[in-house]
């Protein structure tokens, strides 16, 4: 065997088995591993509105985490929009909404960019329109826009295949709560 080389023991299995990653099943559909986790959550819906509320969820919570916490205010603005744009019920818009920040916690650095590519296969331009827009709502929930929080959804918007002027225009609509515009202000 090759120097540090072990075998899988089978609790370290089932570890990758409860995270979605073992070895057999792990990409078969060709969806990213969160998108098929939570879409997992919505079985009641068919299966293409199930995959992009998933990503639509993911992409919402990759922009809540976006400053390395996630306010209740956010967590509530997640759920209100599950429930408003995705349908869902309360009780399943919490679940949906906290299983997507804990997949953009964990998955973050490798699942991004996958789950952006499989929402632009999915989802409209004007619905990644909206989606920029429901971005900025999330990170606006708790009164501020971060740098970091700007900065992940510019990233998203390129990610979306979405042009400056729509970027742009939609970032106009939240400019009184950018933190870049809040620092001269008094209260």
């Amino acid at each position: 065997m090759p120097d540090g080389y072990a075998p899988v023991r089978s609790g370290e299995v089932a570890i990758w088995k409860w995270l979605g990653r073992a070895a057999t099943g792990a990409g078969e559909t060709g969806l990213p591993d969160s998108v098929r986790r939570l879409a997992a959550e919505l079985e009641n819906l068919p299966e293409s509105e199930a995959q992009y509320l998933a990503a639509y969820a993911y992409l919402l919570g990759r922009v809540a985490h976006a400053d390395l916490h996630v306010s209740e205010a956010e967590r509530d603005e997640m759920v209100r929009l599950l429930g408003d744009r995705g349908g869902l019920d309360e009780e399943k818009a919490r679940l949906v909404a906290g299983m997507a920040i804990e997949q953009a916690t964990l998955f973050g650095a490798t699942e991004d960019f996958l789950v952006a590519r499989e929402f632009v296969r999915i989802a409209t331009v004007e619905q990644r329109k909206q989606v920029l827009d429901c971005l900025y709502a999330v990170s606006a929930a708790h009164g501020m826009i971060s740098a970091e929080e700007d900065n992940e959804i510019r990233q998203i918007a390129g990610e979306l295949r979405l042009d400056s002027l729509d970027f742009l225009a939609v970032r106009m609509r939240y400019r009184d709560r950018l933190s870049l515009f809040q620092k001269g202000k008094t209260e």
